[in-house]
């Protein structure tokens, strides 16, 4: 992230670090808590409702759900589109992972209501961006909701909801990445330099909204 040694690039980085080492730090801290309170290290098996609640807000951080979704759209825009592309994927896959893992255990009331609010307020805060890394994260938020809110019932359907969540993404960073376009407004004027792309980007774009 803080390779092009810019302020912002910096600032990202330093975010980044401080929420996935705090993340790490209560996800190993909820396992100690269910081995204190058990006698078992073994983290498919969480009983103990302390243990769960900690692990689901350490994963949550580490996604970027809201409440705790205030880094990830500021870590985004601090870097550089490829660098953006493997936090928005690759990045991801670990906690998704670890919540797969763990789904049968966790409170599907709590991840209910942090899978909606993050469907809703990614929506809403998009709205009003005008920087294409930004909308991309907030865009995350909401694709993660989805992925969250149905963990409970079919944790395989979220995998693949994953799947096509990181495909369509790439898809966009690459294409953006080709165009060298960051703002709204670059990408209106865009589409005289290769029209095909364009009309593809169009087109993922929509597939991304669901459309």
């Amino acid at each position: 992230i803080s390779k092009s040694h810019h302020p912002r690039a910096v600032e990202a980085a330093t975010k980044y670090f401080l929420t996935q080492a705090a993340a790490s730090a209560l996800v190993l801290f909820s396992s100690m808590t269910n081995a204190w309170q058990t006698g078992q290290w073994d983290i498919t098996q969480l009983t103990h409702p302390t243990s769960c609640l900690i692990l689901t807000s350490a994963l949550a951080i580490k996604l970027g759900l809201v409440p705790f979704h205030f880094w990830f759209p500021e870590v985004l825009q601090g870097s550089p589109l490829t660098t953006g592309l493997l936090l928005s994927t690759i990045m991801k896959l670990p906690p998704i992972a670890l919540l797969y893992m763990t789904s049968p255990s966790l409170n599907p009331t709590l991840l209910t209501t942090l899978a909606i609010l993050s469907t809703a307020l990614g929506g809403w805060m998009g709205l009003n961006q005008t920087q294409i890394r930004k909308i991309l994260a907030f865009s995350s938020i909401s694709h993660l909701g989805w992925m969250v809110i149905i963990i409970a019932y079919s944790p395989k359907l979220t995998l693949l909801n994953f799947y096509l969540y990181a495909m369509m993404t790439t898809t966009v960073f690459l294409t953006l990445n080709t165009i060298k376009t960051l703002k709204l407004s670059t990408l209106m004027t865009a589409w005289t330099k290769t029209p095909p792309l364009n009309a593809m980007l169009l087109l993922t774009l929509l597939s991304l909204a669901g459309l």
